[in-house]
């Protein structure tokens, strides 16, 4: 585990949070905010809610920055039924299935379900999305031109 990674221990699941990698898209503080509250310290408090409440707004985090393990013999974390790939208006690319990400030489970067990956070149963490789209102004609505005057003409 990285210097990145921290891992929160519960009585029935233990949540890892890969710093890195989030990008405050808030699926978990709005799901369940008796567990994450960013206000406090520690800002995850397991035994606030159900393993099965956590695991269910774990799996709607876009970046991979939260996963669990279960600790009660509840069902494991998997993987999505759908691959796919969503380009996000003005932000990253969202990537869900099982994928393993490589750098050019073939090197494992990551194997994950779950990532947000960089667009607009800004990143300091590259290929991983850390919202530096939002200081630059970028502004692709994440549609081709042709798909974009499509919808405009229709």
């Amino acid at each position: 585990m990285s210097d990145a990674v921290r891992l929160y221990v519960g009585k029935d699941i233990d949540v890892s949070y890969d710093v890195e990698r989030c990008i405050h898209a808030a699926e978990c503080t709005r799901g369940l905010p008796a567990v994450f509250d960013i206000s406090r310290r520690p800002w995850i408090q397991l035994d606030a809610a159900s393993a099965n409440e956590i695991a269910a707004v774990i799996a709607k985090c876009p970046s991979g920055a939260l996963h669990f393990v279960r600790r009660d013999g509840g069902n494991p974390e998997t993987r999505p039924d759908n691959d796919s790939v969503t380009v996000m208006p003005g932000g990253p690319l969202y990537i869900r299935g099982l994928v393993r990400l490589l750098k050019a030489d073939g090197t494992v970067i990551v194997e994950d379900t779950r990532m947000a990956l960089c667009r607009c070149g800004q990143s300091q963490n590259k290929p991983f999305c850390d919202n530096s789209h939002l200081g630059v102004a970028f502004d692709d609505l994440g549609a081709s031109e042709t798909e974009a005057k499509h919808h405009a003409s229709g």
